[in-house]
């Protein structure tokens, strides 16, 4: 019967975390600027910080002052 040391325990995480990394599917720089560029275009529409915010709909738009006759 053995028991794994502390140091056994963390190699095999280790290996385990190196192994799940090398599975991960690589995209070419270049392809994912070309992806991020598109995504960008394609939803600038929606883009508060592009279009602004519709006034209504701003709760940090200054207060309106009230006038009592």
């Amino acid at each position: 019967m053995s028991t794994k040391t502390g140091s056994e325990l963390l190699m095999h995480r280790m290996v385990k975390q190196l192994r799940m990394e090398a599975s991960v599917e690589r995209v070419m720089v270049s392809q994912a600027a070309v992806d991020l560029k598109n995504f960008c275009l394609q939803n600038a529409h929606k883009d508060l910080l592009l279009m602004g915010v519709p006034s209504g709909d701003n709760p940090f738009r200054p207060p309106k002052s009230c006038l009592l006759l």
